[in-house]
C-alpha cells in the first residue's frame, strides 16, 4: 500500500474518544510578567506602523489581546480564531487582531500563562525580524512571577495530555498528534511561491529583512539562514502558536504528545485544535 493510502487507511480508523485529553498538573504555579513591555514594528499583511505592549494579568485569565476602538478584549482562545490567509486570525466584540502566532508562541514556550496585549496604531502585532526572537528578549528583559488571582492566591498550572492519538488531513496536508509523556514536534514542509500573495493585496510588510525569500532558480536570496533547517522550525513556531489557543484559563495550551505535520499551515493548525475541544475530558 502507498504512504497516501496508509494515511487514509489509519484516518478511517481513528475513532473519538471521550477521555481521550485529561489535564496534568505540571507542579508549577500559573505565571505572568512581572512588568510592561512593548514592541512596535511593521504589519506583516498591512505594512503599517504597530505596537503591542505586554502586561502583567491574574492568575487564571489566560492571554487576551486589547484592541479596536472600543478597546475590546479578545481571548487568545480558539474559539475567537477565523480563517484568514498566511496568519491567525482572533476576533471578537467588532475587534480584530491578525497575525498573532509568533507572539503567542514565545509566550506559551517562556511559561508567560497570564497575559495583557494592548495593540496600538492598527489591527496587527509587529513582525518585528519574522522570528520570536524580539519576543523572547523582550519576555527575558522584564521575566516573570507567579501569578495571583483576585484573592492574592497562585494557581496551579495543568498541561493536555492527550491518550489516544487524532489525525486531520486536507488533500495533501495532515497533522497527526500521539500520545507522548512530553512534547515533541515533526515537521515537513513544501512552499509555494509568494509573489501572487503581494498581488491579492498580502504580506505588504515583509521583505529581506523579516523574511526567508528563495528562488526556484538562484535558492536562498538571503543568507546566511540562522539554522540549516530555519524553514522548518519556523513552521514550528507557527504551530507552537496556533496550538496555544488551546489553552484555558490561564493552563498550558500545547499537547503533552508528538505532533506531527506536513504543509499544514494555519488554517489546518487551528482546525486540529478545535477538534481537540470535541474529544477534551
Amino acid at each position: 500500500m502507498s504512504p497516501r493510502g496508509c494515511l487514509s487507511a489509519y484516518s478511517r480508523a481513528l475513532k473519538p474518544f471521550s477521555r481521550a485529553i485529561s489535564w496534568k498538573p505540571t507542579g508549577r504555579p500559573q505565571q505572568t510578567l512581572i512588568s510592561e513591555v512593548s514592541r512596535s514594528g511593521t504589519g506583516l499583511h498591512s505594512g503599517a506602523s504597530t505596537t503591542a505592549r505586554l502586561l502583567p494579568a491574574m492568575a487564571g485569565e489566560g492571554r487576551y489581546f486589547v484592541s479596536g476602538l472600543s478597546r475590546s478584549r479578545v481571548p487568545a482562545k480558539i474559539d475567537h480564531a477565523v480563517d484568514s490567509p498566511l496568519c491567525t486570525t482572533l476576533c471578537g466584540d467588532g475587534a480584530r487582531v491578525r497575525t498573532v502566532e509568533h507572539l503567542l508562541s514565545a509566550l506559551e514556550a517562556c511559561g508567560v500563562d497570564n497575559c495583557r496585549i494592548e495593540i496600538e496604531s492598527g489591527d496587527e502585532v509587529p513582525l518585528l525580524d519574522g522570528s520570536a526572537k524580539g519576543w523572547v528578549e523582550a519576555i527575558e528583559q522584564v521575566g516573570l512571577c507567579a501569578a495571583e488571582n483576585s484573592c492574592g492566591h497562585n494557581m496551579d498550572k495543568l498541561a493536555p495530555e492527550l491518550h489516544e492519538p487524532m489525525y486531520l488531513r486536507r488533500n495533501d496536508s495532515f497533522v497527526a498528534a500521539f500520545p507522548s509523556s512530553k512534547v515533541q514536534i515533526t515537521y515537513g514542509i513544501d512552499f509555494p511561491k509568494v509573489e501572487r500573495m503581494r498581488n491579492a493585496g498580502l504580506i505588504q510588510g515583509g521583505s529581506a529583512e523579516n523574511a526567508i525569500v528563495c528562488s526556484a532558480n538562484a535558492g536562498w536570496l538571503n543568507p546566511p539562514l540562522r539554522f540549516h533547517d530555519e524553514p522548518c522550525r519556523h513552521k514550528v513556531l507557527d504551530l507552537v502558536g496556533d496550538f496555544s489557543l488551546f489553552a484555558q484559563n490561564g493552563n498550558q495550551g500545547l499537547l503533552l504528545a508528538h505532533i506531527i505535520a506536513y504543509k499544514a499551515g494555519h488554517s489546518l493548525h487551528t482546525e486540529f485544535v478545535r477538534s481537540l475541544l470535541n474529544v477534551c475530558g
